[in-house]
């Protein structure tokens, strides 16, 4: 018998489950085949980059996995000096002040995935099908330009007895080997290098005073790569081994003798291994990501690369998240399926990208411990140094689509938010209850748009005549909420509004603030005065200086509107009102209305 699903993911790694999740906080369920008999109990992956932490945030999982993980606060870099000694050359912070408000952790793949797990099962039900392997994947791609077709057909195994499913949408998250991408007739471009890396998880016992501390170590005998892990005892030891060496025939004991070389003059006994394994390093992208624009490829599905970096499962997560929503809004009616295109657009950019970087940080980390390029220690150290901003996963921009539009924008308005970036996060304070929070809050994952309203001093009389006709438009028939929001729904359910004023708080009086941005929402029809945030002093946590950052003039303020995954789509002025309902008017659908 035939099975049909809305939405079929082939795997359960960070990127299959980070859709899946935003699926279930939508009411959608999917159907999840996973190959392996039950969930990653000992995943490899380990780095979570900045970006990563914040998208768990607007996930509301944050919380839990900066408990549990280890925070990566200091870089230190070790050479070996003129006797042949390792010395400590220099030390920086791991991210830059100001990049993001969260920290880069280490915390193993297996926890990242479980928090996943337990909010989709918790939002609706949601559960992962173990011990399935998926056999042949087609598309009938005259039905797939069909919108409520179930084009895709996937032939499935289990204990030996075959299954076929028939989808509207397919994801491929199964990993380097995919089956998906390998029944679409997809090859990975790409080629790989003679240098041979090892990689360890250890109880080390060692006098090296760094070993609590990210390190590089570039030594006359080798180079390592030390990242401490969660828990206070264990580390991993990235290490590079001599050329002509053979991954295949890396023995365990090859790794403990050459960290020992490279630790010297510092004695390092190594009490037990947890984990290890050695690897040859390759990038390679897959010639194609999506098929028909019904079969989507995530993750090492389609693109793979060298784990010293720490990109691998954050730039795979934040595929499952650039496509969960775009899914979720098409399934719902909110979007064609013209939105999913955007994917490849965007992911296709990040991922060429990602190969880009991880060849020349690969080069660099490869190169002798005495001269880099001809430089000496210190300029790897700033090279190091100069990359933080990519690692942290905070370089992505994407190009002009119909969600994000630097033509119809006005950027000078608000420099700090860059157009086909992701939103930065500032301290601002809650009107209604005098909290200071990081304004990324007020921008949860719940497949809602913002229309972010900069609207200044309001004591500024030509600011509370451009804020109350803004409110008026976006409010009227005319404008885009009414437009798009189903006449059933919250006001608030598909746009949702956020003013962040600037000035005293304590000046302000709620009755100077339009009602639209305090609309009556919810089961109990009370009025919604979460919405409005003040940039100014709190009592406790200081001033976060949020129109400065983001480069925003007082006396004019700026709208910036914001995509569900946290992106901005376009900058413009308060009075410009055209611009706001042409960007929405470009790829949302208006309700429709029952019989």
């Amino acid at each position: 018998m035939v099975q049909q699903v809305d939405v079929l993911i082939c795997g359960s790694g960070s990127a299959g489950l980070c859709a899946a999740a935003w699926l279930a906080r939508t009411g959608i369920n999917c159907k999840i085949l996973e190959r392996s008999s039950g969930p990653m109990q000992l995943g490899q992956a380990d780095g979570v980059q900045c970006r990563t932490v914040e998208v768990f945030e607007s996930f509301g999982l944050a919380e839990d996995l900066l408990k549990a993980a280890y925070h990566v606060l200091e870089v230190a870099f070790w050479s070996s000096d003129a006797e042949g000694n390792l010395v400590r050359t220099n030390r920086t912070a791991d991210t830059m002040p100001g990049l993001s408000h969260q920290p880069h952790v280490i915390l193993n793949q297996a926890h990242i995935n479980g928090f996943l797990l337990h909010d989709m099962h918790r939002s609706n039900g949601q559960k992962v099908d173990y011990g399935y392997s998926v056999k042949n994947v087609q598309v009938d791609s005259t039905a797939a330009a069909q919108q409520d077709a179930y084009p895709v057909t996937v032939t499935t195994e289990k204990d030996g007895v075959e299954e076929v499913f028939n989808a509207k949408h397919v994801l491929g998250c199964d990993g380097a080997h995919s089956s998906v991408r390998r029944s679409l007739g997809y090859k990975m471009i790409g080629d790989s290098t003679d240098a041979v890396w090892g990689v360890m998880d250890v109880y080390p016992r060692t006098d090296f005073p760094d070993i609590r501390r990210k390190a590089t170590l570039r030594s006359n005998s080798g180079n390592l790569l030390l990242k401490p892990r969660e828990g206070g005892s264990l580390a991993r030891f990235y290490i590079e081994l001599p050329h002509g060496t053979d991954s295949k025939n890396v023995r365990l004991d090859d790794l403990h003798h050459a960290a020992r070389q490279i630790f010297h003059p510092y004695t390092l006994d190594i009490a037990d291994t947890f984990w290890w394994s050695a690897y040859s390093i390759g990038q390679r992208l897959a010639d194609h990501f999506s098929k028909d624009n019904r079969v989507f490829l995530t993750g090492d599905a389609c693109h793979t690369h060298s784990p010293k970096a720490g990109q691998g499962m954050n730039v795979s997560l934040q595929d499952g998240y650039n496509i969960g929503w775009k899914l979720a809004a098409v399934l719902k009616g909110r979007a064609n399926t013209e939105l999913l295109k955007t994917y490849n657009l965007e992911r296709e950019k990040v991922a060429a990208d990602l190969i880009d970087f991880d060849r020349s940080f690969t080069k660099l980390f490869s190169s002798k411990s005495s001269t880099t390029n001809g430089h000496g220690p210190e300029y790897f150290a700033q090279q190091f140094i100069k990359s933080g901003q990519y690692t942290a996963g905070l370089t992505a921009k994407y190009e002009d689509s119909m969600i994000t539009s630097a033509s119809l924008s006005r950027q000078e308005l608000a420099k700090g938010l860059v157009i086909g970036m992701r939103f930065p996060s500032a301290q601002v304070v809650r009107f209604c209850d005098a909290k200071a929070m990081q304004l990324a809050k007020a921008l949860p994952a719940d497949s809602r748009w913002r229309v972010v309203v900069f609207g200044g001093n309001l004591q500024n009389r030509a600011n509370a005549e451009r804020l109350n006709k803004l409110a008026a438009f976006l409010s009227s028939s005319a404008g885009p909420v009414l437009r798009f929001t189903p006449a059933n729904n919250d006001i608030d359910s598909f746009i949702e509004p956020i003013l962040v004023l600037h000035g005293s708080r304590v000046q302000i009086e709620l009755e100077q603030i339009p009602t639209y941005f305090w609309p009556v929402t919810g089961k109990w029809r009370m009025r919604d005065l979460h919405k409005t945030f003040v940039d100014d002093e709190s009592y406790n946590s200081g001033h976060g200086h949020a129109y400065e950052k983001y480069g925003i003039d007082v006396d004019e303020g700026a709208v910036a509107v914001v995509r569900p995954d946290q992106y901005v789509s376009l900058v413009t002025g308060l009075d410009n009102h055209e611009a706001i309902g042409q960007f929405f008017a470009g790829f949302a659908l208006r309700p429709v209305v029952a019989a």
